[in-house]
């Protein structure tokens, strides 16, 4: 987690698998699925070292729609990974479909500060059984990391009226299934790429996830 986002203590996140190419049953946490715009649950949680803020609101803190805290503020409705860690999300009883453009956003709690931003860069995944993985390309050796999460500050927030439907207006960083020759997705895994370094006295440490939202779904046939 960036500088000025203030840090928690650490909490025991409860059953996860520790291995991210699998969900795990026992981790999966549904929520009342009305829409298939937002994450409706964590299917699995991998924490990296110094992992943990966050955890003590699991699931709901990844869930629904994005608390953002504006170009120039990071969130605290977060849950840090950890380095290396990830994190597994499913919208059941809905799934990502491709249409025109981006079709779906995740939201980190990158932030604008004198003129740079302060990003912690995570890796993209989709699947559609939870088993194989299609990664979106993120590149953490060029400037900017295109093509990966957790680079744009999360401009929607709970009283600005911004959509986090809505790409044009939401920040966050946006995927288009089309981009890697998928048509459709039910799972969305992030993984730590930001190569934090840290000691056992932080817990905020790595991607900090917000949430993840569907500019494009549909009910799962």
């Amino acid at each position: 987690m960036c500088m000025l986002v203030a840090c928690g203590s650490q909490t025991d996140i409860g059953a996860a698998t520790n291995d991210p190419n699998k969900l795990s049953d026992a981790s999966t946490v549904p929520t009342d699925a009305t829409s298939g715009a937002r994450a409706t649950s964590v299917v699995g949680f991998a924490p990296g070292k110094c992992a943990g803020f966050g955890g003590g609101d699991m699931p709901r803190v990844v869930l629904g729609a994005p608390k953002g805290g504006g170009a120039n503020r990071g969130s605290l409705d977060v849950l840090s990974l950890g380095a290396g860690g990830s994190v597994v999300v499913g919208f059941a009883p809905f799934e990502i479909i491709d249409e025109p453009g981006p079709d779906f956003t995740v939201f980190e709690n990158a932030f604008r500060y004198g003129g740079r931003v302060f990003a912690e860069p995570g890796r993209v995944d989709v699947s559609a059984d939870g088993t194989n993985w299609t990664a979106f390309p993120c590149d953490t050796t060029a400037t900017g990391n295109p093509g990966c999460a957790g680079k744009t500050p999360t401009l929607c927030t709970e009283d600005n009226g911004l959509s986090d439907l809505d790409p044009t207006v939401s920040g966050g960083d946006s995927f288009d299934l089309a981009s890697i020759g998928l048509t459709s997705a039910r799972y969305v895994r992030i993984t730590d790429v930001s190569r934090a370094d840290c000691d056992t006295s932080v817990d905020t440490a790595g991607f900090d996830l917000d949430a993840v939202s569907l500019v494009h779904s549909a009910r799962i046939p």
